[in-house]
């Protein structure tokens, strides 16, 4: 077991279905980072809420993120992996974050913004403090490293400012300062439809996304209708600047082949599109067909991956449970 300054934390709501995107931008590389770090994987089941959520569909997205992170290579036995809201110090921690950060602090958070909408007075005041509660899930457990994709920086940010600014204002060297991990050639995977949009589970159209629940058939139908250009692929990196639809494709490639994107163009520069993308689905089937089939064989598995959850739930209440009594000390709360 590695010491407490090397604790990764990081988690997955279980909104809507995994993508590509999930699995590239997070979820393969955590499969690493446990074989380095101790390693915290939560399904962030509380920050789904912050949106109305169906409580059955819930549950079974919930069940469903456990099992594609255990199909992709996290081992229960190596990392803890839990669901947010069996641990409730997660809840506790936000709230005194609530009363640390500053109302100016959350008011240039993008994401509130962009998930808000027009309809910000109608948003629900969980979306508005999710990044109290973002840095109460990492700060619960004292983690020293997040990996992170670049649309969540400045989340992590906040979570510094507000580990600094409690360290300041009780005079203790308490919280630990983050520090992002930012790994791999696809930490931001675009829709397969428009080179311009982030992946996304919510896009009204699946052809955009893979599913890690698609099949083998799937996968590949939707590498071949991958919207591209006219031109040629490029020789050098250099070249797909302006070229969305081309860049997100060739990421791809590079991430599923554990390549660097200038290799990936030395091997395809100067062809058009239709031997790259006939590899690049037979690639995407090799990589993630046998995730996509052990996700599927243990969403069956209900009472199995249940007992994982709650099993990994006990592990992270004893790693936080020293730590809250710690931090209601410092605030001044009595003990029970």
């Amino acid at each position: 077991m590695t010491t407490q300054q090397d604790r990764v934390f990081s988690g997955v709501q279980p909104s809507g279905n995994l993508t590509l995107g999930n699995y590239l931008g997070a979820i393969r590389n955590w499969v690493g980072l446990q074989k380095q770090y101790e390693s915290i994987f939560c399904v962030v089941d509380m920050h789904a809420i912050t949106v109305w959520q169906d409580p059955e569909e819930l549950r079974r997205a919930t069940r469903e993120v456990a099992a594609g992170m255990l199909a992709a290579g996290i081992d229960p036995a190596e990392s803890i992996i839990f669901n947010q809201s069996q641990v409730s110090g997660h809840a506790e921690l936000a709230w005194i974050f609530n009363c640390v950060a500053r109302l100016g602090w959350l008011n240039r958070m993008t994401q509130f913004k962009e998930k808000a909408g027009k309809n910000r007075e109608r948003a629900s005041a969980g979306l508005y403090v999710y990044p109290n509660l973002m840095a109460a899930d990492i700060l619960l457990y004292k983690a020293t490293h997040v990996p992170v994709g670049e649309d969540q920086k400045q989340h992590l940010e906040l979570t510094r400012d507000i580990a600094q600014k409690f360290n300041n204002d009780y005079g203790v060297d308490f919280f630990p300062e983050v520090e992002p991990l930012i790994l791999g050639e696809a930490t931001r995977v675009m829709s397969l439809r428009d080179g311009s949009k982030k992946m996304s589970k919510s896009d009204p159209s699946d052809m955009a996304r893979i599913n890690l629940t698609d099949d083998r058939e799937t996968i590949a139908k939707k590498i071949r209708k991958a919207r591209t250009d006219s031109d040629p692929l490029p020789s050098e990196p250099a070249g797909l600047e302006n070229r969305p639809e081309a860049r997100n494709l060739v990421t791809i490639y590079a991430a599923l082949s554990d390549r660097c994107v200038a290799d990936v163009l030395k091997d395809y520069g100067g062809q058009g599109f239709a031997t790259f993308k006939s590899d690049l689905a037979a690639l995407s089937v090799e990589v993630l067909g046998p995730i996509t089939e052990e996700m599927k064989r243990l969403c069956e598995e209900k009472s199995y991956v249940d007992s994982i959850l709650r099993d990994g739930a006990e592990k992270a209440a004893t790693l936080a449970e020293p730590i809250l009594e710690n931090i209601k000390q410092i605030v001044g709360f009595l003990k029970p």
